[in-house]
């Protein structure tokens, strides 16, 4: 599978932006799908994740109640909608596609990360 984000740009602070990650090889509802971000001099964090059974999200605390996670099965994408932005939230911005391995998330295939810039 091949995964593909794209939409970020540069939004002011509390303005919006929607990330997409659209898939090629195979079906992204069969998978569990998360979006990470990694700002400059920080470690990689998993902002949200949808699961593949319910469609349950999952969210950092850092974005819970500002990001909402959903899918578009019609376009073989998983969307990542970015209301109430902040300057930190400014980041390069990657979808993965999970694995879980003896009983452990991991990530096997990702997408080539999108640029969010967050001006205050």
């Amino acid at each position: 599978v091949q995964l593909q984000a794209y939409g970020g740009g540069l939004a002011q602070a509390g303005g919006s932006l929607r990330l997409s990650c659209a898939a090629s090889g195979s079906t992204l509802d069969s998978y569990i799908i998360a979006w990470f971000r990694q700002a400059p001099g920080k470690e990689r964090e998993r902002v949200s994740c949808i699961s593949s059974s319910d469609g349950s999200p999952y969210y950092a605390d850092s974005v819970k109640g500002r990001f909402t996670i959903s899918r578009d099965n019609a376009k073989n994408t998983v969307l990542l909608q970015m209301n109430s932005l902040k300057s930190e939230d400014t980041a390069v911005y990657f979808c993965a596609k999970e694995v879980v391995i003896s009983r452990t998330p991991a990530y096997d295939y990702w997408g080539q990360g999108t640029l969010v810039t967050v001006s205050s």
